[in-house]
């Protein structure tokens, strides 16, 4: 018997629309990641991208647990002298809600071709609507 091996004509992508409200940060992202990989397929290889395609919605109504609020920061830096920029999560939260689980997700794939390919499959939308309902994306219940 061989060991098989995925090929691109075996890769069976499907859509999953997920809703993130009152969701915990890093364990939606967890799930998240581990989809956006195709950790759950039997197929998987480590070597290929043949992952799902997710679809999250209401991402401004996330939460997180402690003081990840005020204490948790996240650095920028413009490449000059001085010019290291930090917003904490909660501007960020109040801003830009997308940018705050794509950079959870982002955290937890590869870093290189691979993972920046996968993250494509990543969709984030604030409120209820996403313009994704032409591919029928299928809801996802999380475990956590």
């Amino acid at each position: 018997m061989k060991t098989f091996s995925p090929t691109p004509e075996n890769i069976n992508r499907e859509w999953f629309v997920v809703d993130a409200e009152d969701k915990i940060l890093g364990r939606l992202a967890t799930q998240i990641a581990h989809r956006l990989r195709g950790k759950h397929k039997p197929e998987f290889a480590p070597h290929m991208d043949n992952g799902d395609f997710i679809v999250v919605v209401n991402c401004e109504k996330i939460k997180v647990t402690g003081k990840k609020l005020d204490q948790k920061k996240y650095y920028n830096h413009s490449g000059y002298v001085g010019g290291l920029r930090e917003t904490s999560l909660e501007k960020l939260l109040a801003s830009k809600p997308e940018e705050v689980l794509l950079k959870a997700v982002r955290g937890m794939l590869p870093r290189n071709r691979l993972g920046r390919a996968m993250l494509t499959k990543l969709k984030v939308y604030r409120g209820t609507e996403h313009p994704h309902a032409a591919q029928k994306p299928t809801p996802l219940e999380l475990t956590y």
